[in-house]
């Protein structure tokens, strides 16, 4: 019988040929995107200052993989959509992944990178949160006029004996409830929470953490926060106000409300029924819930059509602008902030948080997010005027990261030969000169 040290496939015949593949293929790479990763990575100097603001707990003396080499081989992994740790121990003999991160040895195994995760501590979320903040500021060449700072939350579902894991009665299962902070598409902060809390519980705190900061950088730009009406709170109301901060929130609906608006639904409904179209009204007025300390502007959005009544309430102390401009113009765009949480959690794994310790899970989130930025700043440094310009991560990574190379690697160069029908190999080359050597 034969010594078989080569699993052949079979994969039919293609006339008189015969089909067969095997992984014989030599020093090939399916990433040929990660030089992409790694000129977005340099100029920003995200894994950079990452790396700077941990703190290095391991033995002087055994460290054989630096803090920025075994962070940007995680960051570039997640981009390219390996997700788990294990993947790692192949992805470390990878001479892509090696030339990216800057080595010629096999990079960090599982264990390290595993190491790395449960070790983290809540001072290394701090300085990690702190990086995403200083990379954003730095992101600007010039001082900006506003800011619109989007606070939402999601779940992050649970199937293991996490700490601070608790049932979510809205979400129907066991979750932490993470709360994020976005700047159009820059993320800011990514605070994990225990379920079982108010979604707006610590929202007042990030929220004025981040608006010093940002007008210590920028003393007169302009400042509105944007949420639900989850996050319709007295406390974050009144500090907005005390510090000059614009607002529009949400307002959930109540009886009081209700009845304020019946008269405008009344003439809807009659308008609705006499041209059988759809009737929208956005109006707004002044109103002061009985645990607030005085009245605020109401903007409200009624609609009438086929299935009812519907309206919609926020409160702002925005002024110069009419009711329909807040509300259409300002507020609905909030809706984005969503987009961006789901892509952070589904494309770049931010939702994984299979790790024992709350810590550990929180590291684990913040690494999402930094793999979010890198992304996001790959998407408006390098392909801005092309086709992928508003591609989220996931599409960005099937159609510019996942391209075919062979790797030549001598004492003189590395020559990276990657696919020549490769379909978007014009955006790949315009993305590169965009970042420049």
């Amino acid at each position: 019988m034969p010594n078989r040290t080569t699993e052949h496939l079979d994969f039919g015949r293609l006339g008189r040929r015969y089909l067969q593949a095997n992984f014989e293929g030599g020093d090939l790479s399916s990433d040929g995107g990660l030089m992409l990763l790694r000129q977005i990575d340099a100029r920003t100097g995200l894994s950079r200052l990452a790396a700077k603001a941990l703190t290095e707990r391991r033995a002087a003396g055994r460290i054989r993989h630096r803090l920025r080499d075994v962070l940007a081989q995680r960051l570039y992994g997640l981009c390219c959509g390996y997700e788990d740790l294990n993947d790692h121990d192949a992805l470390r003999a990878d001479l892509l992944m090696q030339t990216a991160v800057g080595r010629d040895q096999p990079l960090a195994s599982s264990p390290t990178l595993c190491r790395l995760e449960t070790g983290a501590t809540r001072a290394d979320a701090w300085a990690l949160h702190q990086v995403l903040v200083e990379h954003f500021i730095s992101s600007f060449a010039a001082p900006p006029k506003e800011l619109i700072l989007d606070v939402d939350a999601s779940d992050v579902p649970l199937h293991g004996e996490q700490e601070l894991k608790q049932f979510h009665g809205y979400y129907d299962h066991h979750c932490y409830l993470p709360l994020y902070v976005f700047c159009g598409q820059s993320m800011l902060a990514c605070l994990l929470r225990p379920s079982r809390i108010d979604g707006a519980r610590h929202a007042a705190a990030v929220l004025r953490l981040l608006v010093n900061r940002l007008r210590q950088a920028w003393p007169d730009v302009r400042i509105i926060i944007r949420g639900d009406s989850g996050f319709c709170r007295q406390r974050l109301i009144r500090w907005c106000e005390r510090a000059g901060v614009q607002y529009i929130i949400g307002l959930a609906r109540n009886t009081r409300l209700q009845a304020r608006v019946q008269p405008a639904e009344a003439m809807l409904k009659r308008d609705h029924e006499r041209t059988g179209c759809k009737q929208r009204l956005v109006s707004e007025f002044s109103y002061a819930a009985g645990s607030w300390d005085r009245p605020r502007r109401v903007v409200t959005r009624l609609e009438y059509g086929s299935q009812g009544i519907n309206p919609r309430f926020i409160v702002t102390n925005i002024v110069g602008s009419d009711a329909g401009t807040l509300y259409d113009g300002l507020y609905c765009a909030r809706g984005e902030a969503e987009n961006r949480i789901k892509e952070a959690q589904l494309d770049l794994f931010g939702a994984r948080a299979s790790c024992h310790r709350f810590a550990a899970n929180q590291f684990r989130l913040l690494l999402a997010a930094l793999a979010y930025t890198l992304m996001q700043r790959l998407r408006e440094v390098a392909l801005r005027g092309t086709e992928l310009e508003r591609a989220s991560a996931a599409t960005i990574r099937v159609r510019l990261l996942k391209i075919g190379a062979a790797i030549v690697r001598n004492t003189r160069r590395v020559r990276i030969l990657l696919a020549s029908h490769h379909p978007l190999r014009h955006v790949f080359a315009h993305a590169a000169r965009a970042m420049g050597p």
